[in-house]
């Protein structure tokens, strides 16, 4: 189990913090230019001095170009139409294509917007070259953005609180429930039930162990996050652990429930995967719950990870206090006694 609760976590938490995001660093993009002008290249030169975009030859037919992304080797396709330069100078309508590769419809979504905004910025650099200091600009409204909680717009500040629930959860509810069943496998179980111990006393047992272990990896993990990727702390971590404390005792319970209800180790895994698959997908790690339909978001009620991941990002990034985080803590303590009544219930000694 040593591995298992120390290795794999960090292992996980390096890969998964560094490769789970939507960030778009590498766009390839091929550039199909009819005008072949001053501006045009200079449209070529603002992509290709940029960092987030590698140049693909596409011997400047549109068919080749196609095929590029028919072979996924190219994300977007630029084609700068015949009199580009001669309508940027008359300050007329300047036509370009963008062609988007959209099997992945969040990369094609951020790919248009990368580049819209490049060719929308050289535009604007045109219409003040031309108009001049001197003329009557056009009035405009200008914005300051001021980004809240994570200005520097680090991704991996939004998946590392995430990807440390999902972790912790799979740990923690993994070893509670391989521990009963492998009793079960060897026939230690048997030695327990014809003790005079009772039933909510044997779940406690097994539930306080993997409890504090789950508490350690949860504080491992953090300082792993803060020394790795310096993650924001800035809510109260008493809270945070209290809030954890009481969420380790839902899942874990879940964890004794399963493996109260199966019979072999692959059965438990087999209850255990299906349901952290689906817990998940759903917990919000990836998308927004606000976006889902009606019956999903209905569904995350009985959902322990949608509770946890969102206290974790709100207490350690935005600094929330117990009163931002009382629905998500009342539905936590009522899921948490309800699997854990479940789970003696379901326990049956027998002699």
């Amino acid at each position: 189990m040593l591995p298992i609760i120390f290795m794999v976590p960090i292992v996980q938490l390096l890969i998964l913090a560094n490769a789970a995001t939507f960030e778009m660093k590498n766009i390839n993009l091929a550039v199909i230019d009819y005008d072949n002008t001053v501006r045009s290249r200079e449209v070529i030169r603002h992509f290709n001095s940029s960092p987030f975009y590698t140049l693909i030859p596409s011997e400047k037919s549109v068919e080749k170009a196609e095929e590029l992304v028919h072979a996924n080797k190219v994300d977007v396709v630029l084609i700068i139409s015949k009199d580009f330069e001669k309508d940027l100078d008359n300050l007329s309508t300047s036509k370009v294509q963008l062609l988007v590769n959209a099997i992945n419809g969040t990369s094609a979504s951020l790919a248009n917007a990368y580049t819209s905004s490049i060719l929308t910025g050289y535009a604007k650099n045109i219409m003040i070259e031309k108009l001049g200091s001197s003329m009557n600009k056009p009035s405009s409204i200008t914005t300051q953005t001021s980004y809240w909680y994570n200005p520097e717009l680090k991704y991996s500040h939004y998946m590392v609180p995430g990807i440390l629930v999902v972790l912790v959860t799979i740990i923690g509810m993994f070893l509670t429930a391989l521990n009963l069943v492998r009793e079960k496998e060897i026939g230690t179980i048997e030695q327990i039930n014809v003790t005079p111990i009772k039933r909510y006393q044997f779940i406690i047992g097994k539930l306080i162990p993997f409890w504090v272990i789950a508490l350690f990896e949860l504080a491992f993990g953090l300082t792993i996050g803060k020394l790795l990727f310096n993650i924001p702390i800035n809510g109260s971590l008493i809270l945070l652990f209290g809030f954890a404390g009481v969420f380790l005792v839902l899942a874990l319970g879940a964890g004794l429930l399963l493996s109260s209800s199966s019979s072999s180790q692959q059965q438990v895994m087999f209850l255990s995967f299906f349901f952290i698959i689906i817990f998940v997908l759903m917990s919000g790690i990836f998308t927004s719950t606000e976006s889902m339909p009606k019956w999903a978001q209905i569904v995350n009620r009985i959902n322990p990870l949608y509770y946890f991941i969102k206290v974790n990002r709100m207490v350690l990034i935005k600094g929330a206090n117990l009163s931002d985080i009382k629905e998500s803590f009342i539905s936590t303590i009522v899921l948490a006694v309800t699997v854990i009544t479940l789970a003696i219930n379901r326990y049956r000694k027998t002699t």
